[in-house]
């Protein structure tokens, strides 16, 4: 069982005394600091009246027959027009649609002045610490007033305040005050109107607003008390600018709010309480995602009980579904069910027939000849035996020898009969289905393979419905089963699902628990795991992730308070929210949570032991400038773009866009120009060729040059000084020409450094080389011959500055 975030973990929630800042935590205590006040002054927007998105101006892509650039742009005019005609320094929002609508008749420029009050209503929460800080003013017998720089009138205003926190809110206010009848916002002196109105001295009121250079120091002068609101660290302002950035990438945009974010409120109250990093993480990435996730759950959960009848059984596939079952539990109490279904026994549960087994070998030629025989649940001895052989070639033919053996197909199927078997018990001990019942596999996906493997099996042997419920559902195939994912191509094009999908193995590392991989099961259906290896600080920094993700749906809830409700808009502004936290996290990751997990490595979980480095920071400078950006395409870690994480935002971008559109670029879209010839000398031993090789342009100014050098027989003289005066030599390096041009070097053994001779050629310092004759040149013998393989020479280098009178 999970448990509550230690207070230790928390910052202090006590204010210190005569405060000029303010966290939305410590609202409700503000107070304490101020014991001579006798009123409470407050800003509206971002204040008291929070919106469901990140700006303002998003709200207005939903006003019906109205580009929200078309609204941003009358503003714009509005306040112009304003500024020259000289009636004041603010404006009306009749003003604005004025300019918006020259031609329309009043009623109807009203009536689209009632949809945006309409709009902004249905988009805007009240502040659940402002809304207590107002309660205990109140409570002590002071006035409380709003202040807000708005173009709504105060009639306006205030019912906006009672249609959005209720009239329990509006009535604990007692003035509204706007800019736009007295013309003049904060910042040039409203307060010198707002001052007599209360009637009250200045150093008697205390105002709290959002917005340093209006709420503070545009009051402060009239010797009112004031106090700046910090809605967010710059780290969750950065996060929620990107995350709002990838939503526009993910969503259609017309016509829906921009950026939806109702997750805001939560991650300004409670992130700045947060003192541990992994917990930060969980609370503000982690948690968002998986609360969403578990309230699309239940109206799945609802839908398939009013569609199939019956007990909808939801079991959480471990080990990733363990954290979707700690959030469901967390927010509803519901147990739900734990099941150890991985895809390795799910895969061995089918090999029933001979079709199955030739149907499975045919799908994973390539692959250890091995772990195909393991995955069929062959006999150990023959497994062994086929591991033992070097040759990968070889141990498939070995393979396809074993397979004609007619004892050893009987084994396999009696084997999968049996896993068939004890599964079916597993899933009885875990959930006692019954007849006519529905079993919801909820996992993160992103094929739903296991579900493909064991559907008809549940299905026939238990007299169920299976459905499978996926974070994320990409499939590879059209599987015709009945599965959904909470991002799926009804929300997203396959090529954004891919995008998510390609590097999620960050997502899944946080999911999971400290059991290993399920392998088997006893007769009575108890799981057999295999040994986790996965190190033990690497296990203490998910456990902290996890506890910050169910903080987050303990509290999120209690952030925010609406009068009124669409439950179905909400639903889906929470799934774009979530997309886009996924995203932005799988892209665009920030420096503190590349920390929190830079040393995790994945678990591969196809019953073998192996795992692989989520990511290594060095690796992206020596990939980009051999390769540029397609290094990335034969990369074997699991969370590329972090490798990215300290290139510049173009570079970030690029592959952003590539992977999110599919972009079907190659090498020669990246090399059309900048490329040119170095003039080089090939000698192996008995004749000596004078020729040029292509030097493509790679990344930051580097090239690649690819000199061919066959068996290690060639000699390779570059002459660098017939083009540069200096040059800067990144690496030289032999490598086989295969694994290069197959994009296969970036785990092989056969890359060799070079060390070259220096002709005409002064290594000044470092990797910066001086060309003191024109006709200098670099020397590099062939590596020691190992085999007949034909390896290539990978000098990477950067022009510093080019001979004069050289062109390209």
């Amino acid at each position: 069982m999970s448990v509550p975030l230690d207070h230790a973990t928390l910052a202090s929630d006590r204010v210190t005394p005569a405060r000029s800042e303010v966290l939305p935590h410590e609202l409700p205590d503000v107070l304490d600091d101020f014991p001579m006040a006798r009123v409470l002054s407050l800003d509206c927007f971002d204040t008291l009246i929070w919106r469901d998105t990140y700006r303002p101006v998003d709200v207005f892509k939903v006003l019906p027959g109205i580009a929200g650039s078309q609204r941003a742009r009358a503003e714009e005019a509005a306040r112009r027009a304003a500024h020259l005609m000289v009636r004041g320094e603010d404006i009306t929002i009749a003003e604005i649609y004025d300019k918006l609508m020259p031609g329309a008749a009043p009623e109807t420029r009203e009536a689209a002045i009632r949809a945006e009050l309409d709009a902004e209503a249905t988009h805007c929460y009240a502040f659940t610490p402002t809304v207590e800080l107002i309660r205990r003013a109140k409570a002590r017998g002071m006035q409380v007033v709003i202040v807000s720089d708005t173009y709504l009138s105060e009639d306006m205003l205030r019912e906006l305040i009672a249609r959005v926190g209720g009239e329990e809110l509006s009535a604990m206010i007692d003035r509204v005050f706007v800019s736009s009848h007295w013309r003049l916002p904060k910042a040039r002196g409203l307060y010198r109107h707002v001052l007599p109105e209360l009637g009250v001295d200045a150093a008697a009121v205390l105002h709290i607003g959002d917005n340093l250079n209006a709420d503070v120091r545009g009051v402060t002068p009239f010797g009112v008390q004031a106090v700046h609101l910090k809605q967010f660290h710059a780290e969750i302002e950065r996060q929620l600018r990107l995350e709002a950035c990838l939503d526009t990438l993910l969503s259609e945009g017309k016509g829906t709010l921009g950026a939806p974010q109702p997750h805001r409120a939560a991650l300004a109250q409670w992130t700045p309480q947060l003192t541990d990093t992994a917990q930060h993480f969980g609370y503000a990435v982690l948690g968002p995602v998986f609360a969403g996730y578990d309230r699309w759950l239940d109206d799945e959960a609802e839908a398939l009980r009013q569609r199939h009848g019956g007990t909808v059984h939801r079991l959480f596939l471990m080990r990733d579904g363990h954290l979707p079952m700690q959030v469901h539990r967390q927010r509803s109490g519901d147990q739900g069910h734990a099941v150890e279904i991985s895809r390795f026994t799910a895969t061995g549960a089918i090999f029933t027939t001979d079709a199955a087994i030739d149907a499975y070998v045919e799908d994973q030629l390539g692959t250890d000849p091995a772990v195909i025989a393991r995955q069929l649940l062959a006999p150990p001895a023959e497994v062994k035996k086929l591991a033992a052989i070097p040759d990968k070639t070889k141990g498939t033919q070995a393979l396809y020898a074993l397979l004609d053996r007619r004892e050893i197909r009987r084994f396999i199927h009696k084997a999968a009969r049996r896993m068939a078997d004890r599964i079916i018990t597993h899933i009885r001990h875990a959930a006692d289905p019954r007849p006519g019942d529905t079993l919801m596999l909820v996992d993160l996906g992103y094929n739903g393979s296991v579900q493909n493997r064991i559907d008809a099996l549940l299905a026939e042997a238990m007299g169920v419905h299976v459905a499978g419920r996926y974070l994320l559902l990409r499939e590879v195939e059209v599987s015709g089963l009945d599965k959904a994912g909470y991002f799926d191509e009804r929300h997203y094009d396959h090529d954004a699902l891919g995008a998510m999908a390609n590097n999620v193995a960050v997502f899944e590392q946080f999911c999971t628990n400290t059991a290993g991989s399920v392998i088997d099961y006893t007769e009575r259906g108890a799981p057999i795991r295999r040994a986790n290896d996965i190190k033990q600080a690497q296990s203490a920094i998910r456990e902290a992730a996890q506890q910050g993700c169910l903080h987050f749906a303990r509290t999120q809830p209690a952030a925010s308070g609406r009068a009124s409700r669409d439950p179905a808009m909400e639903a889906e502004h929470w799934r774009r929210a979530n997309a886009a936290t996924l995203t932005r996290l799988m892209f665009l990751p920030m420096p503190y949570e590349l920390g929190v997990f830079e040393s995790f490595e994945h678990d591969v979980n196809l019953g073998t032991d192996e795992t692989i480095a989520l990511f290594h920071k060095g690796h992206a400078q020596r990939g980009l400038r051999q390769q540029g950006l397609f290094y990335l395409k034969g990369a074997r870690r699991m969370f590329l773009p972090a490798e990215l994480s300290e290139e510049g935002m173009a570079t970030r971008l690029a592959y952003l866009a590539t992977s999110r559109f599919g972009m079907m670029l190659n090498v020669g879209d990246f090399v059309a120009e900048g490329s040119f010839l170095v003039p080089t000398i090939y000698s192996n031993g008995q004749e000596v060729v004078e020729t040029r090789f292509n030097a493509l342009p790679t990344h930051n100014g580097y090239h690649s040059l690819c000199i061919p050098i066959g068996d290690c027989r060639y000699t390779a003289a570059i002459q660098f000084g017939a083009l540069f005066d200096w040059v800067e030599v990144y690496s030289i390096t032999a490598l086989p020409q295969h694994e290069h041009l197959n994009n296969t070097h970036d785990t092989a053994s056969r890359e060799v450094a070079m060390s070259p001779l220096l002709e005409g050629i002064e290594a000044v310092s470092g990797n910066l080389w001086q060309c003191t004759s024109p006709h200098g040149f670099a020397l590099i013998n062939p590596p020691p011959r190992r085999d007949d393989t034909p390896m290539m020479l990978l000098v990477v280098f950067r022009p510093v500055t080019w001979k004069e009178g050289v062109t390209v």
